[in-house]
């Protein structure tokens, strides 16, 4: 009989539903927010509905930081389980205020994860609680949603592609709320979705689907460079950096990335934040020797994994910084000619040179003024650009 490991979320479902064929297996950690991306069809509502309970395949597996919700022997009814699900189109009752909305979700329970007015902090509800859902717009009924899902104290929140009925605006209003969700809240979390764009902003692992199959799964950026994601058009790694300090002589932050420098341009940030990057595989040139002049400030050493075809004059290189099979994933892309020119196979050693990187939310939050209550932020001149602890 198989054992569920703590800390972890297990899911193993194959068969077939409703003539939906269905062979998914995964194990990720129990923190922060796993996204399921693939194609609309592929399977990720019907795996998430087997997760939830909803639906059973009788050959199943499904435990949550060590508990088992169904096994050979066990199957979990979707009222047993500790899982808040939030749907496409909320569900909500346009006859009770927000507050008597949330109220009538609570846990009867003494709360583990977050009180009532916890809630109403973290998504901004309280101008809304005297107010009808049915007077809410689209994004303000997700937050209403939300709320309700968490104040039922889940161990597990399951969502289904929330923002996809909603327009740019209404998406833009939303994602940092999910955010502040997913620093906030010890609770991981399931996200549905086929836009990879929001998933790069704020996931932390990524399970990919296809005809109801997953083919891969993992941390995020190790998934981008699987040869799936890696052939797109628009194939890039989500990298996160720790802010290490600023040089304000040229106006760049200084980032850290277990053990490398990075520098890009902006404003001062916090020191210790966490800042996403996203570096397109178009933004990364290879050269086979330490550019002794560049404008490109930002070079790594790196090894060749893979060489995946990506039309008649280029491909696409999968690489890892450093010259260990463990590296730092990236991806450069590359012509035909000059990987040919260059003489590159698998494992050779190249130094990655990144063009541009860009943050993949708005830095606006980790902002900081350069006069503070603590003194005036260190600004690096041309010789002292190490990062400021």
């Amino acid at each position: 009989m198989r054992e569920a490991k703590p800390g972890y979320i297990e899911v193993a479902f194959n068969g077939s539903l409703a003539s939906v064929p269905l062979e998914a297996q995964f194990s990720v950690p129990a923190k922060g927010i796993t996204a399921i991306f693939g194609p609309p069809g592929c399977g990720k509502t019907t795996l998430a509905r087997c997760i939830a309970g909803v639906q059973r395949l009788p050959s199943g597996f499904c435990a949550i930081d060590g508990e088992i919700w169904q096994d050979e022997t066990t199957f979990r009814p979707p009222h047993l389980r500790p899982v808040a699900y939030v749907f496409q189109r909320p569900i909500l009752f346009s006859h009770l205020s927000v507050k008597r909305t949330l109220l009538y979700n609570a846990s009867k329970s003494k709360p583990t994860l977050i009180d009532f007015d916890g809630v109403v902090e973290l998504l901004a509800l309280a101008p809304l609680l005297e107010h009808s859902p049915s007077h809410l717009s689209g994004a303000e009924r997700q937050r209403l949603a939300l709320a309700s899902a968490l104040l039922a104290q889940p161990r597990l929140l399951l969502l289904d592609d929330p923002l996809i009925l909603l327009d740019r605006r209404a998406k833009c209003e939303i994602l940092p709320f999910l955010e502040r969700m997913r620093e906030k809240l010890p609770l991981p979390m399931i996200y549905i979705s086929h836009d990879m764009a929001d998933i790069e902003r704020f996931s932390d692992h990524l399970v990919m689907m296809k005809d109801g199959i997953v083919t891969a799964a993992g941390p995020l950026n190790v998934v981008q460079s699987d040869p799936a994601l890696a052939a797109r058009d628009e194939a890039a790694v989500c990298l996160d950096t720790v802010v290490g300090g600023y040089d304000g002589r040229y106006g760049l932050i200084i980032l850290r990335l277990k053990g490398a420098r990075l520098l890009i341009p902006g404003a001062p940030l916090r020191p210790g934040a966490q800042l996403r990057l996203r570096i397109a595989a178009g933004d990364v040139s290879i050269a086979c020797e330490p550019p002794r002049a560049s404008s490109i400030l930002n070079v790594f050493p790196a090894r060749i994994k893979a060489a995946l075809p990506f039309d008649e004059a280029e491909v696409t290189l999968v690489l890892a910084l450093g010259t260990g099979r463990s590296g730092v994933p990236l991806l450069a892309r590359i012509t035909r000619r000059s990987f040919d020119e260059l003489r590159l196979s698998n494992g050779t050693d190249v130094f990655a040179e990144v063009a541009r990187a860009l943050p993949v939310t708005p830095p606006e939050r980790l902002l900081i003024s350069l006069s503070t209550s603590a003194g005036t932020v260190r600004q690096a001149g041309p010789d002292t650009r190490d990062e400021q602890q």
